[in-house]
């Protein structure tokens, strides 16, 4: 009798794990319809580091694989039970982190203005207050603008090369404004202060390509000549 009792107790939590492992592949292969939107997306937003003129283009582009992320949040969302929210999460964690970048880059692309968590949200169809579930949780956001400042900082240095000398001027405030921002927190988390410690090296390099643009005098003022620079300021008065 007693070894009937063991095996039916035992049964019962095989059925639990099977649903459990159903639930999960479910989950993984809704994470990777939006990593492959992801991947999408980030590909056709590489054209601002080759071209002056195609950046609308790569929003409007980048967009619609949004529309594809935010139909597999809200379908992760209808499948997760209630108040399970952080027992899945590690299949979508990272992920998320990198789709808000993308998010981020785009509305800055298009505004040049900080998106901001609700509206991250929005585009993506999640929610912002954790009693409501599936939500777009506020490390993954901000993980997601940190890494945004990384890229601002590379658009910066390709931006020189395709001629455009104002364009690292907008960045260098906008990145240093973030900074600021960020200075605000009081963050205790290892993961989120790690990645906000590496935000002062991409604040340093834009800086440094800014002070190039002024001292080489390639910077326009009110869309008149470029600057003239120190150097060549003082060769023109030795003639």
């Amino acid at each position: 009798m007693q070894n009937i009792v063991v095996k039916d107790i035992f049964e019962s939590f095989n059925d639990h794990l099977n649903k459990e492992q159903e639930l999960r592949e479910q989950i993984r292969e809704i994470v990777r319809e939006i990593d492959y939107a992801a991947k999408e997306a980030t590909i056709v937003l590489q054209v601002i580091h080759s071209s002056l003129t195609d950046v609308p283009t790569a929003c409007s582009n980048a967009r619609v694989h949004f529309e594809t992320c935010s139909n597999g949040y809200q379908r992760l969302a209808a499948l997760i039970p209630a108040g399970q929210y952080y027992r899945y999460n590690d299949h979508w964690h990272f992920l998320t982190q990198r789709v808000v970048f993308l998010v981020a880059l785009t509305v800055y692309l298009e505004k040049e203005d900080l998106v901001s968590r609700d509206a991250a949200a929005e585009i993506l169809g999640m929610k912002t207050k954790q009693a409501d579930g599936f939500h777009l949780d506020i490390e993954d956001y901000l993980v997601g603008v940190l890494q945004m400042a990384s890229e601002l900082s590379r658009y910066a240095t390709n931006s020189v090369t395709l001629g455009d000398y104002e364009r690292p001027l907008k960045i260098s405030k906008f990145v240093a404004d973030v900074n600021s921002g960020f200075r605000l927190l009081n963050m205790k988390n290892d993961a989120l202060r790690k990645r906000f410690d590496a935000l002062k090296y991409d604040v340093k390099k834009i800086e440094e390509i800014v002070y190039d643009i002024c001292i080489r005098g390639l910077r326009v003022d009110s869309g008149s000549t470029p600057a003239v620079s120190e150097s060549t300021a003082t060769a023109e008065t030795e003639k």
